[in-house]
């Protein structure tokens, strides 16, 4: 069997590399290489195996351009991952306002997923929000 030939239900070495190098693309915000591979053909609403989307990963660790590119290559602003958490909730908890911003102009719901963004706006005491929500 050649290197590249798979044995039935291994997942392929390059693809699996693949994915994680694009994740970290999502976690560091380089953006413009992200979009190139979204561009090339990599799906928007990828996940890894706890259910983070790329859309999760840029929100959640800061990076607002990243989310937008994401968001407008066909991304889903409001897919929950494993734990029912949504990329707004995330960049609430964090306190990534221009994510927020961002991710609602993308369409967001604040009422999406467990907790959800308005609730864990109200569990950190964050009237502004509250109130960007129509929560207030």
């Amino acid at each position: 069997m050649s290197k590249h030939e798979d044995t039935p239900g291994t997942p392929d070495e390059d693809v699996v590399e693949l994915a994680t190098k694009i994740f970290d693309l999502a976690r560091q915000g380089e953006t413009e290489t992200l979009a190139a591979y979204l561009d090339a053909g990599v799906p928007a609403n990828l996940t890894n195996d706890r259910g983070d989307t790329l859309v999760m990963l840029a929100a959640y660790h800061g990076h607002a351009d990243a989310v937008t590119a994401l968001l407008s290559r066909g991304a889903e602003a409001d897919r929950a991952n494993d734990r029912g958490q949504t990329p707004l909730a995330g960049a609430v908890f964090k306190g990534e306002e221009a994510v927020i911003r961002a991710l609602l102009a993308g369409g967001a719901d604040p009422h999406a997923g467990t907790p959800s963004a308005v609730d864990t706006a109200r569990m950190f005491n964050k009237a502004d929000l509250l109130e960007l929500f129509g929560a207030a």
